[in-house]
């Protein structure tokens, strides 16, 4: 199973992180499929190659929780109207 993650680079303490597709079963700082975006929590930064995103989720690719809360506060999901699985809204209604 694919899923859009965070995987950290950077130096000590300054932390910037890339947003790919990877194998479930890789390490965090395992080979990836595709990198499709970056996060700098310090500047609160956030590129995403949105035709790559969208190119995963419609593979039925799955983001974290972390990746999604991302996309979604760049409003990712309003642009283009995607939704998820009930357990993620069901943890939002809460």
């Amino acid at each position: 199973m694919v899923k859009l993650r965070l995987k950290r680079c950077g130096r000590k303490q300054r932390a910037i992180y890339r947003i790919v597709a990877i194998d479930v079963r890789s390490r965090r700082e395992g080979r990836d499929l595709r990198k499709v975006g970056f996060y700098d929590p310090i500047k609160n930064q956030t590129y995403s190659n949105v035709p790559a995103i969208l190119y995963f989720l419609e593979k039925g690719v799955q983001p974290t929780g972390t990746v999604y809360d991302i996309l979604r506060k760049a409003e990712f999901f309003k642009e283009f109207r995607i939704s998820f699985d009930k357990k993620r809204k069901e943890k939002q209604e809460s």
